[in-house]
């Protein structure tokens, strides 16, 4: 199989087949990520020879998956035509399939026509994850995201009028200390306006090689600490409206949260309570800072 570097995939596609069609990001530029950085490049595709060589290797040893999931940091930034290759080559060797999921950036959807993306949704492509992290355009700006709240609402609008459902991920701490309710407050009102399918939500976990580190050593920036983090998370969960799963399945958090909105979200809120009432801030801290990879 080919693949490039660490190989990363949401906690809810542990099942799905991985498939490596990118490597990297093409954005890269997040003040807080650290994640393609063991990668020589930014980004580049994989040669559609690969990617079939790869899909007939793993067809000899799994016969059936009901899922492929496409690696690197956005694949769907390619053209749909390119996607539309993938997915016949998918066809081909796993003719039963059910999706195709990827990571996909907020501007991987912006060039697609409603019509590209319905095509897209016939073959297969649904379940995308998307990392909107918070809907602050002022945390975006600073993080250097690349997007707008107002791109969020468009560009996921199009994938619901196509039929693609999307999950998104949320990220704990992502407005510095002091600003955690506040912003939770703020995403969840962009969040309610529409459907992710799954929140799956991290805590902001700070490497020395990423940006935001240097933001820090500059006085520009300050660290929510853990508990001021785990009150923002149940801002968000109590601030939000709509139907969706909401998750803290990822290795950053050491206090974990599952359940379905709004049915359990008394269950959700009365765990946080009790977690935020006995939390202890140094043994979080030393969790946090003892996470050597994420």
């Amino acid at each position: 199989m080919h693949y490039t570097g660490t190989i990363w995939r949401p906690p809810y596609e542990a099942y799905s087949l991985l498939i490596q069609v990118t490597a990297g990001c093409t954005h890269h530029a997040c003040k807080f990520c650290t994640l393609y950085e063991d990668l020589p490049f930014k980004f580049k595709m994989s040669p559609f020879s690969e990617v079939e060589e790869d899909l007939a290797q793993a067809n000899r040893y799994y016969g059936n998956v009901p899922r492929v999931f496409f690696t690197g940091a956005n694949p769907f930034v390619l053209s749909t035509d390119k996607l539309k290759t993938l997915a016949e080559m998918v066809e081909k060797y796993y003719p039963k399939i059910k999706s195709i999921g990827c990571f996909a950036r907020i501007t991987d959807i912006t060039p697609k026509s409603v019509d590209e993306l319905k095509e897209l949704h016939a073959l297969g492509y649904d379940g995308l994850t998307i990392g909107v992290e918070t809907g602050s355009d002022e945390a975006l700006a600073f993080m250097n995201k690349g997007f707008q709240v107002k791109d969020v609402l468009e560009q996921c609008r199009k994938l619901e009028e196509a039929g693609i459902s999307y999950n998104f991920f949320y990220l704990t701490g992502i407005y510095g200390a002091g600003g955690g309710e506040k912003g939770a407050i703020q995403t969840a009102e962009i969040f309610n306006q529409l459907h992710p399918q799954i929140i799956e939500s991290s805590m902001l976990t700070i490497y020395p090689t990423s940006e935001l580190y240097q933001e820090i050593l500059k006085g520009n920036w300050k660290e929510e600490n853990e508990i001021e983090k785990l009150i923002e998370l149940r801002t968000l969960v109590d601030r939000l409206s709509i139907e969706t799963r909401i998750v803290t399945d990822g290795a950053s958090n050491l206090i974990q949260v599952r359940g379905n909105l709004p049915k359990d979200k008394k269950r959700l809120l009365k765990h946080l309570d009790y977690q935020i009432s006995n939390a202890d801030e140094s043994m979080l801290r030393e969790y946090r800072v003892n996470l050597k990879h994420l």
